[in-house]
């Protein structure tokens, strides 16, 4: 019998599969796909202070950023830029197959191509029915960590609800002419509701998309054209990747012996959807929860509530400040959000966030907080 079953082979799986065989622990990881890293709709922003965190994830660094570009609905640009570096975009099969092999050096067992049907609870241990190559396998651990990433079903049958809000992600690779700064575009006809992007990764090679909670593909499929006709982009067949984004955590994100991680259970910031560094600090308060159990022999629903209450002590606040600033943000229209960008240019609000000694590419509650000291920000957001 294992120790722990991890479901998902992403960033979040692959750290916490190599936490708990650090630990000593016998970890077999589930993945559904035929390797690790294939099709992740993501652009693989990290910002700097994750790969200050956890030194074990620098890999694949394609490009450094220290600035970016932010569109408003009639073209007008809003540049933020810092001196430092504040993020890295990184090759996300290159990355998640670096964090695969530190786990694997570290004694864990993967199985590819292996779907996790359903996870049951025994007296003693939990078992994954696994279908794999048109069988279907039972596998037994101490307890199961479930994160592969957006999915309702394993939590829901496990009675630890869905998530309540989310949105659908499209990407594509592009080709794109002399693009050094990550560049943001908003507007209720590029991305209704949220924003679209085109990210510089390398060799002249860009990656193209956006949000939206319904036709994503459709929207993308414009602003491609659009970035094309602006010569942005050159001519180029692209195949476009999608994907969902929580943007509420898991109603409950533990039971006993189970835990949920990173995506799946929502930890994700709503303002950006970017799920990386906080699914790792969570994966982080999960192994140390999770060792504790083993070792005290009780893994309990009781015992593994600590995991909920460390990781809600560290991103609550930021998840409900950035979830207001989402929903409220989608009740703006096009001249709304003009008068944003207004604003915060007239009155150089940007440069004082940004000079701010709390200001952090990841961290932006203390920011939109700031912001809206600003009275005729405020009243925008408040309407």
């Amino acid at each position: 019998m294992h120790d722990a079953i991890v479901v998902g082979a992403g960033p979040v799986g692959n750290y916490i599969a190599y936490r708990l065989a650090k630990f000593g622990y016998k970890v077999l990881v589930l993945e559904r796909r035929p390797k690790v890293g294939e099709t992740a709709c993501c652009t693989g922003i990290i910002g700097k202070e994750c790969f200050n965190r956890f030194p074990i994830v620098n890999n694949g660094v394609l490009t450094e950023h220290s600035s970016a570009k932010f569109f408003s609905p009639s073209g007008k640009c809003l540049r933020l830029s810092k001196d430092t570096v504040q993020a890295c975009v990184v090759d996300r099969p290159v990355f998640d197959r670096a964090l695969a092999q530190k786990a694997q050096e570290e004694g864990t067992e993967y199985l590819f191509s292996a779907r996790v049907k359903d996870i049951s609870l025994r007296n003693n241990c939990v078992k994954a029915k696994v279908e794999r190559k048109g069988e279907t396998t039972d596998f037994e651990g101490r307890m199961a960590v479930i994160s592969s990433g957006f999915g309702p079903a394993l939590p829901q049958r496990l009675g630890l609800g869905k998530i309540p809000d989310f949105v659908l992600g499209a990407q594509a690779e592009v080709k794109v002419r002399d693009l050094e700064e990550v560049e943001v575009y908003f507007g209720q006809g590029i991305a209704p509701g949220f924003f679209g992007w085109l990210v510089p990764t390398s060799n002249g090679e860009a990656l193209a998309g956006l949000l939206s909670r319904r036709s994503p593909g459709s929207y993308l499929k414009n602003l491609l054209d659009s970035l094309l006709a602006r010569g942005k982009i050159t001519p180029n067949e692209t195949r476009i990747v999608y994907g969902g984004i929580p943007l509420k955590p898991l109603t409950r994100t533990y039971t006993e012996r189970v835990i949920v991680v990173g995506d799946a259970a929502g930890q994700v910031k709503p303002t950006t959807g970017g799920g990386i560094y906080y699914g790792l600090l969570c994966a982080d308060i999960a192994a140390e929860v999770i060792h504790d159990a083993i070792i005290a022999d009780d893994l309990s629903a009781k015992r593994l509530a600590r995991y909920e209450r460390g990781w809600k002590e560290k991103l609550s606040k930021e998840l409900e400040i950035g979830y207001w600033a989402r929903k409220t943000y989608e009740r703006l229209n096009d001249r709304q959000i003009e008068n944003v960008f207004d604003i915060i240019k007239e009155n150089n609000i940007h440069e004082s966030i940004l000079q701010s000694p709390d200001f952090s590419f990841d961290w932006h509650g203390h920011s939109i907080l700031r912001a809206l000291k600003n009275e005729p920000l405020a009243k925008i957001f408040s309407r």
